[in-house]
């Protein structure tokens, strides 16, 4: 003989709110967390001046052209009175931390929580730097706290700083500021792309691909970035 089911609508009505409880005290713990990050980076971040961002593959290996590239613009900035930040990892990251370093100025990492990628590159300054668990949460910090990035060739990782820079300027959602490409053998079917089909095709104004410079040169990279701030207050964005 079956069971008889005694439950009231009430009380599987009960159950269902219980269950939403505890889901919605899941996303308030998660959020809770997200907060703790970014408090973390705030108190890190605000400490740090004239940060220029190093953006590139952590697959690029030392003695490669573009990684001597990376050493090189990071000891160009830090001569024109520029601080290195970083994602902290390898290659062209360790690369940027390595010129900053060995030219004498600050060497910053904001790193991110990854199984496949190792902890910080030597080169960073351990106590000026921190270990983020959430992508957007880093993001944050480079946007809010450097006043210039160089980017040299890299994955989705890389593009995903890049096009969020540039989009963020086009729209007015943060202060311009230099925006450099480095590596012309790597971005220039990029920007290639840009002009003849985005441009073309009225996808993108003939002003923004004015937001970006593409150069090979070490020097040159860092003279944008000094020139602009000849023009401009050195302030946090947003």
């Amino acid at each position: 003989m079956e069971e008889q089911n005694d439950r009231s609508l009430y009380d599987e009505r009960q159950d269902l709110q219980l269950r939403q409880l505890l889901g919605a005290q899941d996303d308030l713990w998660r959020l809770f967390r997200i907060m703790a990050e970014f408090v973390e980076g705030f108190s890190t971040m605000s400490k740090h001046q004239n940060l220029v961002s190093v953006f590139g593959s952590a697959r690029t290996k030392p003695g490669t052209p573009h990684y001597e590239m990376a050493v090189q613009v990071a000891k160009e900035l830090v001569k024109r009175g520029f601080n290195v930040l970083t994602g902290g990892g390898p290659g062209i990251m360790e690369a940027g931390n390595k010129g900053a370093k060995e030219q004498g100025g600050g060497s910053i990492g904001v790193a991110i929580e990854l199984p496949f990628e190792e902890a910080m590159n030597q080169y960073v300054d351990k106590k000026k730097s921190v270990t983020f668990r959430h992508f957007f949460v880093r993001k944050v910090m480079f946007v809010k706290y450097a006043h210039g990035f160089v980017v040299l060739p890299g994955g989705f990782g890389t593009l995903d700083e890049f096009f969020e820079a540039i989009t963020l300027i086009q729209t007015n959602k943060t202060r311009s500021f230099p925006l450099v490409l480095m590596g012309k053998d790597y971005w220039q079917g990029l920007v290639d792309w840009m002009n003849n089909t985005m441009l073309i095709t009225g996808m993108i104004s003939p002003k923004d691909v004015g937001l970006f410079r593409l150069t090979d040169d070490p020097v040159e990279a860092a003279e944008i970035v000094s020139e602009f701030y000849k023009k401009q207050h050195v302030v946090t964005n947003f």
